[in-house]
């Protein structure tokens, strides 16, 4: 039958947050019979979604694997966490799929939602349709929808339904390439039913504008339409699975995860115009059989676990593969996966997807081949915006702390743990509070590590504003050598950024030359902790005088003196607070560009400039200098001023004078005793 391919097709299930992917995928697997029951998330009986993390939330906080046969053609499901929180846990994944189906919500003003995942989906080169669900709450017209979201796709949306409604509820679908009427059925199949006389007008309309789009790629249907000719049914389904399987279009679809309304018309639309596994196999360069690692898993009772999508043929277990480095190793045991469930396998034919047992050198990423490896797979993660200092709830847990941040951050690319001497605190970083609050709990529950967390330290440093001569002398006896050391020094402020500068102009031998460096560490000394309790910069230190004695001076006496000198210095040189700034990055629809720069501004953000964002349409760039004590929170800020859309980068750009009230808390809270 055309459509239909050889091996595994993959199909990736993507989308905003809320959409109701695993609630699609649910009904998905009951339609194919591969379960006995239709799960809800809602209720907790779905086969996804089944973690206590995302039990918790009400949403996926990873993504989910099914796999499931539908008129003997084999196809692999992967539920990709909507929340931007998560979202990385099923890049690797979606860059492998042979086609993507993406879910959103039927209310146009919601439209905007699915623009990143269109965006992505073009830039990986991946085909995909739209699946428009909860159509039984819809309350608009499904042409206003296909109007708020064409401007996120480069390929043109090609409508294959229209709706048949009864007052304000859709009941059915008229399917324009079948010409064919539906009606829906709470738990069965839909009913064929004949055409309702008020919509042949407009099912005529509609399917002459869906036959149009195709007729742009295809010259010999364009002929025929010029002629008025009506097209063979089998021409039309061929060019909508050519369009599709070459993104030169975009199908939309609609039904219902939730009452299983128009999932098979979705599952059929997947058997005819999903393309197989030599497309993605084409698209990423793979010649020989090959798999792509996308995911390891530390949790579950085997150990741990390598998800990895097979391209170019079989592969056995214990077949002996090469990594892109060139070393071999020997695959253990594979294992289909359904959910949370597992079941041994001999081997993976073309497309499947597998998990596989002791591969520890495998990482998530990774092409294992037969001969020469593909290309790496290039992927795009969310910034890291938000820190969280951990430390754990028992000292006596540091070990274990350890190791398990250790597989956490294997299975997680947009996690990361920083060490920050200065600070002297863990910093484990992630996209939102959202995913570093999951991430604790996670950690908490599989590994039985409780943590405390705060904010992180924000970088504050101390400078000066005008230029002091001091004298610093260290002297003590205490029987037999005592210790002497007496230098003078000028201290002078440094231009921002300037950073730290040591030099010497004595003359006459008052300090002997190798004393001039212990002078410097003492300078350096004092310099770790000024008057404020900050890191001091920006100086300038001339050692200009001073004494010693033959024979109770000493590289500690001048090292001591020096930093007494400095000290005194920094407290007289009126010193000040600096904070770090950071240039701030925001991308958002344009409809929301007003109210993320007021947020912004209301942050103490200086703002310095604002434009269209590079290929989207809709969209804005703003650019900002921002306080980083200001960016706490900001994430959440900005979505809830965006639809939950715009997402912004930050990185350090320099240290700005803090002063008055907000100066005075920084430095009462390092220093409770100066308050």
């Amino acid at each position: 039958m055309p459509g239909i391919a050889n091996g595994t097709r993959v199909i990736a299930l993507v989308g905003p947050a809320g959409a109701g992917k695993t609630s699609v995928a649910e009904a998905m697997l009951f339609a194919a019979g591969a379960t006995d029951r239709h799960g809800s998330p809602a209720n907790g009986t779905s086969i996804g979604d089944s973690s206590p993390e995302s039990r918790s939330r009400g949403g996926s906080t990873e993504l989910n694997l099914y796999n499931f046969d539908y008129l003997d053609d084999r196809f692999a499901l992967i539920d990709c966490p909507g929340s931007i929180g998560f979202a990385a846990d099923g890049a690797r994944a979606i860059a492998v799929a042979d086609m993507a189906i993406v879910v959103v919500d039927p209310d146009s003003a919601r439209a905007p939602l699915a623009a990143p995942a269109l965006r992505m989906l073009d830039e990986l080169g991946i085909p995909h349709l739209i699946f428009v669900n909860r159509i039984d709450q819809a309350h608009g017209r499904i042409r206003d929808l296909l109007s708020a979201l064409q401007p996120m796709s480069v390929s043109p949306l090609i409508a294959r339904q229209i709706p048949i409604r009864e007052g304000d509820k859709v009941t059915g679908f008229v399917d324009l390439a079948l010409e064919r009427a539906f009606h829906y059925l709470p738990g069965k199949d839909s009913e064929q039913i004949e055409i309702p006389s008020e919509l042949q007008e407009r099912e005529t309309q509609a399917r002459t504008q869906m036959l149009e789009q195709l007729a742009d790629h295809d010259d010999e249907l364009l002929e025929q339409l010029l002629m008025d000719q009506t097209p063979e049914q089998d021409r039309i389904l061929k060019d909508l699975a050519r369009e599709t399987s070459e993104s030169l279009g975009v199908p939309v679809l609609f039904g219902s995860g939730g009452s299983g309304w128009g999932i098979g018309r979705l599952l059929k639309a997947l058997r005819h115009e999903a393309p197989g596994p030599q497309g993605s196999a084409d698209r990423l360069g793979v010649n020989n059989p090959a798999l792509y690692a996308f995911k390891v898993n530390n949790g579950g009772s085997i150990g741990r676990l390598a998800l990895a999508r097979v391209l170019g043929g079989r592969i056995s277990e214990g077949s002996e593969l090469k990594t892109a480095s060139g070393e071999t190793t020997r695959l253990g045991t594979l294992f289909t996966v359904q959910g949370e469930k597992t079941q041994k396998v001999s081997e993976a034919r073309d497309g499947d997807i597998v998990a596989i047992a002791k591969v520890e050198g495998v990482k998530a990423g990774e092409w294992l081949s037969t001969a020469a490896a593909p290309p790496p797979v290039e992927i795009s993660y969310p910034p890291r915006n938000c820190a969280f200092a951990i430390e754990p709830a028992d000292r006596k847990d540091d070990v274990r702390l350890s190791g398990a941040l250790h597989k956490l951050l294997e299975e997680d690319p947009s996690l990361a743990l920083e060490q920050d001497d200065e600070a002297h605190e863990m910093r484990l970083k992630g996209v939102n509070d959202e995913h570093l609050n999951t991430v604790l709990a996670r950690l908490k529950r599989r590994y039985g590590v409780e943590v405390k967390s705060r904010p992180p330290s924000i970088g504050y440093r101390e400078s000066i504003r005008r230029s002091v001569t001091q004298k610093g002398r260290h002297k003590k006896q205490s029987g037999g050598h005592g210790q002497f050391g007496d230098v003078i020094i000028e201290v002078k402020p440094l231009p921002r950024g300037a950073g730290f500068q040591f030099k010497e102009s004595i003359s006459g031998g008052a300090i002997p030359r190798q004393w001039f460096p212990a002078v410097e560490q003492g300078v350096r000394d004092a310099m770790v902790k000024g008057p404020f309790g900050f890191p001091v910069v920006d100086v300038a230190v001339n050692l200009i005088d001073g004494s010693y004695h033959s024979v109770d001076s000493s590289e500690l006496a001048f090292r001591l003196a020096g930093r007494l000198a400095m000290l005194e210095a920094l407290a007289a040189a009126s010193p000040h607070l600096l904070e770090p700034v950071h240039r701030l990055t925001v991308v958002c629809p344009s409809s929301a560009t007003s109210r993320v720069s007021s947020a912004v501004a209301s942050r103490r953000g200086q703002m310095l400039g604002m434009g269209p964002r590079d290929g989207w349409t809709g969209w804005d760039r703003v650019e900002a200098l921002i306080p980083e004590t200001e960016l706490t929170g900001l994430e959440a800020e900005l979505r809830s001023q965006s639809q939950g859309l715009a997402s912004y980068e930050a990185e350090f750009d320099h240290l700005a004078e803090l002063n008055g009230t907000l100066a005075d808390k920084v430095v009462q809270q390092r220093t409770p005793e100066l308050a």
